[in-house]
């Protein structure tokens, strides 16, 4: 049994720290939602007054924050978590952040950990909801390899696929990038469904035809955005989020903003990222990202009226 500090206990945070009591462990988290904490004492953890009230006896400390301010501020400012377990003493917990933020931030967190003495991680993760409550998310790593070796059971307790990208803040170039591909994916997928029922072809037929073949993805087989095509995806259940549109929203602004760093243009992440941002403006942020299948069809059907 590893005593856990769990800051963050979100729609992602609260079952990834429920999986790692179910793992046997021992969690401690905190939350300033007074509902995230009492679900976390449901699930067999305890809940703490703050986050500094959290790291008592911590051997690994694990965040899961909205956004790289958040991140600034819970590890870094004076009485953050580096500088309350700097003046603790004693054993150095490993460090974990599983936030998805911009890489500078996450590369911040590292150094001023690393000059406290700590090993600290970036892992952000893939999966969205489902795949926190079922233990099922894939972690994407930076770190030094001794710190992630360290970390991985732990890693494990929550997700299914592990893996070291490279060094510190790479975790965030992985996940940036896997969030583009993604997005990307989902607006065209949508544009070529609204064009096959505009053409009159069904989504259940272009579906049938396209999963075994080489228009195949995952946004097509398993996250179909059109109703009444695969069961199990948001867009059966009014489009409740797995992965809310807004969150698409600031991964992809995201990975604009890291492509502006490195002169690295993308043009199709660029026009994508501005159709999630149209979604939440219209106030749908917080169904899942592929209500953009939604948002698409309407201009489409803005366009046949006129």
């Amino acid at each position: 049994m590893t005593a856990i500090a769990f800051i963050g206990l979100g729609n992602m945070g609260g079952p990834m720290a429920a999986n790692l009591v179910r793992a046997g462990h021992q969690v401690t988290g905190f939350d300033l939602s007074p509902g995230s904490l009492a679900e976390l004492r449901t699930a067999g953890g305890t809940s703490a007054m703050s986050a500094a009230e959290a790291l008592t006896g911590a051997e690994v400390v694990i965040t899961m924050l909205p956004a790289g301010p958040q991140v600034r501020d819970v590890w870094l400012h004076q009485g953050g978590l580096i500088d309350v377990l700097a003046k603790q003493g004693g054993t150095r917990p490993a460090l974990i952040d599983c936030s998805t933020i911009d890489v500078a931030s996450a590369r911040a967190v590292h150094e001023a950990a690393e000059a406290a003495g700590f090993a600290m991680l970036d892992a952000p993760v893939s999966g969205g909801v489902g795949g926190a409550v079922g233990g099922t998310l894939t972690f994407m790593v930076g770190g030094a390899e001794p710190a992630f070796e360290h970390a991985k059971p732990y890693l494990t307790a929550m997700g299914r696929t592990i893996v070291l990208a490279g060094g510190p803040g790479m975790g965030q170039v992985a996940k940036i990038c896997n969030n583009m591909i993604l997005g990307i994916n989902m607006v065209g997928l949508s544009e070529a469904l609204i064009l096959g029922e505009r053409l009159g072809l069904s989504a259940a037929k272009l579906h049938e035809i396209c999963a075994p073949s080489s228009g195949q993805s995952w946004a097509l087989t398993t996250y179909c955005p059109a109703p009444g095509v695969v069961a199990s995806a948001p867009s059966n259940r009014d489009y409740a989020p797995g992965f809310m549109a807004m969150l698409m929203a600031k991964d992809m602004m995201l990975s604009q903003a890291a492509a502006d760093g490195a002169n690295s243009p993308t043009p199709l992440g660029a026009l994508a990222a501005s159709f999630y941002q149209a979604v939440c403006d219209a106030g749908e942020g917080r169904r899942d990202f592929s209500f953009v299948y939604q948002w698409l069809a309407e201009q489409d059907r803005a366009v046949v009226t006129k």
